[in-house]
């Protein structure tokens, strides 16, 4: 127990340092910096969002506009820093303590060491945004994953900082998945995986924010701001009972299974789901919701 203990201090500053090195740029390499990143990024498309708004009539701070702003920043650092980096070490060593060093050798389809960092780098990208393209549909299917998922589908007026308001549990639900990819296409080590980071937030970034892109041809392959909002919708169109567009950076899958729909083209659809007028408003109350199981558990819900 006291190694476990020792673990989750020794994540928990490591991680709470290396935040604090990337606030005041004393990373190496300057440009590996996550937090500046999503800053200046957040910036920027809000900069697009006022030039070139989808949305006239929205207001340029809008509506949870704060709220989505704290999410970003609680789900990007506040959250690892105080759970997600030190659970994370105590499931790799547990893990290793039960199957004993090396179990992850055995797991390796693709052995990717032997491949150029490109390569390395394209199929890391295309391998885990499937994995969270599926996970992301299984939190449409499975009513108890639901309940968390709904706290991203409770934005209201879509803009930009909505792209990480999620609640926190969700980082449980993908990143084992992500780990499970990633061991399985096999010594995976680019120096270069932050550009798929960067890519990834970039995407997300842009398919919530109010303008209208599409990418034209692209748009079968790569995910967009009208395709998205569909995804948001308040009311499924074409009896799509769980939903449709669960794309990440990419909307290749939603078109290969057959869960793409794009009814028209239309910046003022109704966003949410039946009964988010009821949802909590606020952090706490949206973070507890997903544990009410009393609510959850012998009866279907109306706004399930």
């Amino acid at each position: 127990m006291e190694r476990y203990l020792e673990a989750f201090w020794q994540a928990t500053t490591n991680f709470a340092g290396y935040t604090w090195r990337e606030i005041t740029f004393q990373v190496d390499p300057w440009y590996v910096n996550y937090f500046w990143w999503l800053v200046v990024l957040s910036l920027a498309v809000w900069g697009l969002e006022i030039a070139f708004p989808w949305r006239k009539g929205q207001a340029r701070v809008r509506k949870d506009f704060w709220l989505d702003a704290f999410y970003m920043f609680f789900n990007f650092y506040i959250f690892k820093i105080v759970i997600f980096m030190a659970f994370s070490e105590w499931t790799y060593m547990l893990v290793n303590d039960v199957f004993g060093s090396g179990w992850e050798n055995k797991l390796i389809i693709v052995d990717m060491q032997k491949y150029p960092a490109w390569i390395q780098l394209l199929v890391f990208f295309v391998a885990t945004d499937f994995i969270q393209w599926f996970t992301h549909v299984l939190l449409h299917r499975i009513p108890f994953l639901w309940r968390f998922h709904k706290v991203h589908h409770s934005v209201e007026e879509m803009g930009f900082a909505a792209h990480l308001r999620y609640h926190w549990m969700e980082n449980v639900f993908y990143t084992p998945m992500k780990y499970i990819m990633v061991m399985l296409i096999g010594n995976f080590y680019p120096e270069q995986a932050f550009i798929v980071f960067y890519i990834a937030i970039a995407i997300g970034h842009l398919n919530h924010a109010n303008i209208h892109l599409t990418y034209g041809p692209l748009k079968y392959l790569i995910n967009n701001p009208v395709m998205h909002l569909w995804h948001h919708v308040y009311n499924m169109p074409n009896g799509r009972k769980y939903g449709l567009n669960y794309g990440i950076s990419l909307s290749v899958w939603d078109y290969i299974f057959g869960t793409a729909d794009i009814p028209k083209d239309d910046a003022h659809i109704k966003i949410g789901f039946p009964g988010v007028e009821k949802f909590p408003k606020g952090f706490w109350g949206q973070i507890a919701y997903g544990w009410n199981l009393t609510r959850w558990e012998g009866k279907k819900e109306e706004d399930a």
